[in-house]
């Protein structure tokens, strides 16, 4: 590994033993001839007692530094960070002022701030003077461990920057893996923040790549646009190493056939108990549809509240070329089980045989929720206003925040638990800092739990035993634990202000209130000016149209004053599988595209399910505010 750096993996022995080659330095010769400095601080195999009898014996101060950082860098190996700590210091005041035995010391001592103080810290003692001529491996290594502290620093610009700065280092062969991951690292980033950062002159190939991850996501829904814009900055960037060779997904994606169906079936229950829930999907496809009114394209609707299949079956029949639902799983499950292979030709009226059914693969189809029984199909797509999804990008927007060590607090219920541990899991992925969850029932139990949770009844209880053995009049407050810096609650709207209102009086005067997260399953519907007021402060995840107060938000409350927060969730979900249909397929081909929806920004995995990234609100003063 390049200079034995144990937390970044993607640069092999290989391509230090390349670069070290490229720069001309000599291995060590049989005769015992001491090396070159370049080649000698490459890596340090040796324990470090070695090196330090060898500065020891070494008559020439540059020998004896090249020793002593080689002695730092194998108490590094051995994670023995004080020592390297105590050695690099000590040797500080007398050390060489060659470039390449100072920026090897700055190399160190980031190393060891890694792991001793803060990752800024680390990052402002790694700073080399762009007149220092250094062998290409310590620069190599210089903008490898750069990246990887802005990775840990939560800044994917700038860890970007670095690693296209490393590929200039890098034999082609092995600088396509850094390249490969600069376009990971870019795929999660909002066009926006791209936009930004594209006419950085200074860094062309870093800008190159900014502009490159623009282009895709703009254009990716318009094949035509894409390869024009494509074109042009290849144009614009011939040399740089995406210009010979396209990242693999966005090669996919300009190969990738759009769905462009005129006959489009939506299948939903839209009698009997679900009625309600599939009319406000219906209202918003067809909001969606008369926006962009289109006489050669035809919405047909049928009704799976008696028998999913047969109405899938009515729907093939008809000619359907896209098929939008259903809704319920039992009822995806039904479709998904259906025999490719051997057609029914038995009828709901038992009058004359139907048409067979065709394949369910041979027909695109967005299911309008999510099931465990599927395998991933490439004409399939799932999309669901999913509580557990919802929890994992909670536990995403957190981390971001600077959250550190999260509480969970969550209704004694299987959505609560379902959330809880998606949150976990989703966390997991971020942190290695483990989760603590209090599930809590209803009444005074929520109580008791909360002030487990905070650590309160324990404080109460040592009160307590101190009055019992010096008397009633000792004054005491309790306190409640201060290592958890956030709280996400799970709860039902009717426990979200009385939840709040135990956690903030259980806050101790001693203690600093944390920051508090909640999902839209808690938000009230109709909520008063005294609700907002109880729920200050409280930062709070939803569909960015339930933020807004725009014409559409007005003509829909208009129109369907009845209408709850999940009906007008399901209007904007309906909104969105309408206007995803010509998306979906250059969606999941590069899955760095993102499409700003009503229910939120919406990209596709490639099992087909159909990822949603919310917007986030706080109550501030009384009202409820989009950040």
């Amino acid at each position: 590994m390049l200079k034995s750096l144990n937390t970044t993996k993607f640069v092999s022995v290989a391509i230090l033993s390349a670069v070290l080659a490229g720069c001309g330095s000599q291995a060590p010769s049989s005769t015992g001839t001491a090396p070159t400095v370049a080649t000698s601080l490459a890596s340090a195999p040796l324990a470090p007692n070695v090196y330090l009898a060898q500065a020891a014996n070494s008559k020439d101060p540059q020998q004896r530094d090249t020793n002593l950082l080689l002695a730092a860098h194998a108490y590094i190996n051995a994670n023995d960070y004080a020592a390297a700590q105590k050695l690099l210091k000590s040797m500080q005041p007398s050390l060489s002022q060659t470039p390449t035995l100072v920026a090897e010391h700055k190399y160190l001592t980031a190393r060891v701030l890694e792991h001793t103080s803060t990752y800024v810290e680390a990052l402002k003692t790694l700073s080399y003077p762009s007149t220092w001529v250094l062998p290409g491996w310590q620069m190599a290594a210089y903008h490898q461990f750069r990246a990887h502290l802005f990775q840990l620093n939560k800044q994917p610009i700038e860890q970007v920057r670095e690693l296209s700065l490393l590929t200039t280092y890098l034999p082609p062969a092995e600088a396509s893996e850094v390249n490969n991951q600069i376009w990971q690292v870019l795929q999660p980033m909002h066009e926006q923040t791209l936009l930004s950062f594209t006419k950085d002159a200074k860094s062309p190939v870093f800008a190159g790549w900014l502009q490159l991850a623009y282009i895709a996501k703009h254009y990716a829904v318009d094949p035509n646009q894409l390869v024009r814009y494509l074109g042009d900055w290849q144009k614009q960037n011939p040399y740089h190493p995406a210009a010979a060779k396209l990242p693999a997904d966005l090669d996919r994606a300009l190969n990738a056939k759009p769905f462009m169906p005129k006959n489009i079936a939506v299948l939903l229950p839209l009698t009997g108990q679900r009625a309600s829930a599939a009319n406000a999907i219906r209202q918003g496809i067809l909001a969606s549809y008369l926006a962009k009114p289109n006489e050669q394209v035809a919405v047909n609707f049928y009704d799976t509240a008696n028998d999913a299949v047969a109405a899938y079956q009515q729907a093939v029949n008809a000619g359907a070329e896209f098929i939008i639902g259903p809704l319920l799983p039992n009822e995806i499950d039904q479709l998904l089980s259906l025999n490719n292979t051997s057609p029914s030709t038995s009828t709901s009226t038992g009058t004359a045989p139907a048409a067979p059914i065709a394949p369910t693969a041979a027909i695109p189809q967005l299911f309008l929720n999510q099931t465990d029984k599927f395998v991933p199909d490439i004409n399939k797509f799932f999309f669901a206003l999913s509580p557990a999804q919802e929890a994992a990008d909670a536990a995403t927007r957190m981390y971001q925040d600077g959250v550190t060590m999260p509480l969970l607090l969550a209704s004694n219920d299987a959505i609560g638990k379902r959330m809880a541990e998606s949150f976990i899991q989703a966390w997991k992925k971020k942190s290695d800092t483990p989760i603590e969850v209090y599930y809590y029932d209803g009444g005074d139990k929520m109580k008791t739990t909360v002030q487990d949770a905070l650590g309160v009844r324990d404080s109460q209880e040592r009160i307590a035993r101190i009055k019992e053995l010096l008397g009633n009049s000792v004054q005491a407050d309790f306190r409640s634990r201060q290592d958890i810096d956030a709280i996400y609650m799970i709860s039902t709207p009717q426990d979200l202000t009385l939840l709040k209102a135990f956690i903030d009086v259980n806050f101790s005067v001693f203690t600093q209130p944390v920051p508090l997260y909640t999902s839209s399953r808690s938000r009230v519907d109709n909520e008063s000016s005294q609700t907002a007021q109880d729920l200050n402060n409280l930062t709070m995840s939803d569909a960015p149209w339930l933020m807004q107060n725009g014409e559409e938000n007005l003509m829909v409350n208009t129109l369907w004053s009845g209408w709850n927060n999940s009906q007008k969730r399901l209007f904007v979900m309906g909104y969105d599988a309408m206007d995803l249909i010509s998306k979906l397929a250059q969606m999941r081909s590069f899955t760095g595209y993102q499409f700003n929806g009503r229910s939120g920004v919406l990209s596709v995995n490639p099992d087909g399910v159909i990822n949603r990234q919310l917007s986030w609100g706080r109550y501030q003063r009384g009202s409820f505010r989009q950040l």
